[in-house]
């Protein structure tokens, strides 16, 4: 289930088709979409395992495109195994 903070349909034109905001998305986000801690994506950073993120200075960015990318990745992974 989305939050309705990433979901917040007073103001659409912050909204993609799919669900995610326009904008870059943080860890926090990234761990509310997927429903897991946040250390879980700092793990996943760490192995390069999960969504492709990206520096700022100090901070974790993610591209909604690349968070995407690697959903629409993970699903053909699963069809594939199955």
């Amino acid at each position: 289930m989305t939050s309705p903070r990433l979901l917040d349909e007073t103001d659409p034109p912050a909204i993609l088709r799919n669900g995610l905001p326009d904008r870059y998305l943080t860890p926090d986000d990234i761990a509310e979409i997927f429903e897991v801690p946040k250390e879980t994506v700092y793990q996943w950073r760490k192995e390069r395992i999960g969504p492709l993120g990206f520096r700022i200075g100090k901070y974790v960015r993610y591209d909604p495109a690349d968070v995407r990318a690697y959903v629409a990745h993970r699903k053909g992974a699963d069809r594939n195994a199955a």
